[in-house]
């Protein structure tokens, strides 16, 4: 595939989102040969939403995925996430405050709809309002790619900086890691690939698998 462009939006859609979605997919109805509803794409352009079907109908899509990122990373625990996290700031946005707590949620994917959050708090120390960051990922990424986790923590390290996802936002993430676009595709593409009842392609529930 080419280079993706990310749409607008970012983050997964809602569960009320993904039934607006399969509806609209299928004329509002339950039967006859609706198409494979895509609410993580959703923002694409037609074709590729389309090419996706194909890959995800033929089999492909896993495959393609294993293909590209063989391995997954071997952070596993919150501290080591940390760090991980905490040397990309100081790489990329050493001004931009320190981070408080990073850690790995098992409940924002499903409670918030979102696969990694920032939070930004204000705390009174000596007379002065200072910032405190927090970074949460979703707990699926403990068992992927390097290059997905990094995607996530990239965008959330953005928010340091920009609270909205407008151009400015998109620009400091592809400043921090020049494939975040095809890698944001590639995270949906997973996301696809399980919606419609892919097995993990990577971490213990993978064992055995190319």
């Amino acid at each position: 595939m080419k280079p993706i462009a990310t749409p607008k939006y970012s983050g997964a859609i809602s569960q009320p989102g993904r039934r607006k979605a399969a509806l609209r997919d299928d004329g509002g109805t339950s039967g006859g040969n609706a198409p494979l509803a895509l609410p993580y794409l959703s923002g694409y352009a037609p074709a590729l939403q389309q090419q996706v079907r194909d890959w995800l109908e033929a089999g492909k899509a896993g495959q393609w995925l294993l293909d590209r990122h063989p391995e997954a990373h071997n952070r596993r625990t919150d501290k080591s996430l940390y760090d991980y996290v905490d040397a990309l700031r100081n790489e990329h946005l050493r001004n931009a405050g320190l981070l408080h707590k990073v850690a790995y949620d098992s409940k924002i994917h499903v409670v918030r709809n979102a696969l990694g959050l920032h939070t930004r708090r204000a705390i009174a120390h000596g007379g002065r309002l200072n910032a405190r960051h927090e970074i949460h990922v979703a707990s699926m990424f403990k068992h992927a790619p390097e290059a997905f986790l990094r995607m996530i923590c990239v965008h959330e390290l953005a928010h340091l900086r920009e609270l909205d996802h407008d151009k400015a936002f998109y620009q400091l993430c592809t400043y921090m890691e020049p494939q975040y676009h095809q890698l944001e595709f590639e995270v949906r593409l997973y996301l696809s690939y399980l919606d419609t009842g892919g097995a993990p392609l990577w971490g213990a529930g993978a064992e055995g698998r190319a």
